[in-house]
């Protein structure tokens, strides 16, 4: 993998693959995490910025890559779905496998809304060292009445899931119904929605929920 520009790594210079950002920590980090976009922005989207930006700051070393229909809305600018699912976990194994062939230490998985879903289905395949999400997709939008956590109840892998208390995908309310395995940690964010912003009147903003997100994940995996 060759290294371009603001920090893209072309898989193979692409050749139809998805593109790679690397978001360097201190020589010596002492572990990695993978964090996957969500359903409809690029794993450069200000939101994937900012986090992954701030994690990197504090120690983590973080990778960061696109599905391949991301990867090829970033060449012709057209709007399409994400891949099915199988080929979603498909392409998350290959990552892994990739990134793991690079890095020394433990690896950790996770994302953003589906990207995190979707490592989540893969977690204790991959045996991967932690499982980070960030605004869990608990069920579609619209659709409380057919969640998506069959699978979480039985997660062994230790889990991190910061969530907003408003969250259209999953609120506090709905995910206390839940069966949970107990590797499963949730961080609640006063007030916030699926992007982990708040509401003016809770007196947080956008910024602080997005530190507390930052300090609590690297609290998870052991970063001082």
């Amino acid at each position: 993998m060759s290294k371009g520009p603001s920090g893209f790594i072309d898989a193979d210079q692409c050749e139809g693959k998805q593109p790679w950002l690397w978001d360097e920590a201190p020589q010596g980090a002492a572990v990695t995490l993978i964090l996957a976009h969500g359903a409809g922005a690029p794993m450069d989207s200000p939101f994937m910025q900012r986090m992954a930006q701030s994690l990197a700051a504090r120690g983590v070393r973080v990778v960061r890559f696109e599905f391949a229909y991301m990867a090829q809305r970033r060449v012709d600018g057209r709007k399409r779905p994400p891949n099915p699912q199988a080929q979603l976990l498909q392409q998350w194994r290959e990552v892994y496998a990739r990134v793991c062939q690079q890095v020394a230490g433990p690896v950790a998985i996770g994302g953003k809304s589906m990207g995190g879903r979707m490592a989540s289905l893969l977690a204790d395949e991959l045996d991967a060292a932690a499982l980070i999400c960030l605004g869990y997709p608990f069920y579609a939008a619209g659709k409380p009445e057919k969640p998506r956590v069959a699978h979480l109840a039985e997660l062994r892998t230790p889990t991190l899931i910061v969530q907003g208390e408003r969250d259209a995908l999953g609120n506090r309310e709905a995910v206390a119904g839940y069966n949970l395995s107990a590797a499963i940690e949730l961080h609640w964010l006063a007030a916030a929605d699926h992007d982990l912003k708040p509401l003016k009147a809770s007196g947080f903003s956008h910024e602080q929920h997005l530190d507390t997100a930052t300090r609590v994940i690297t609290d998870f995996l052991g970063v001082s």
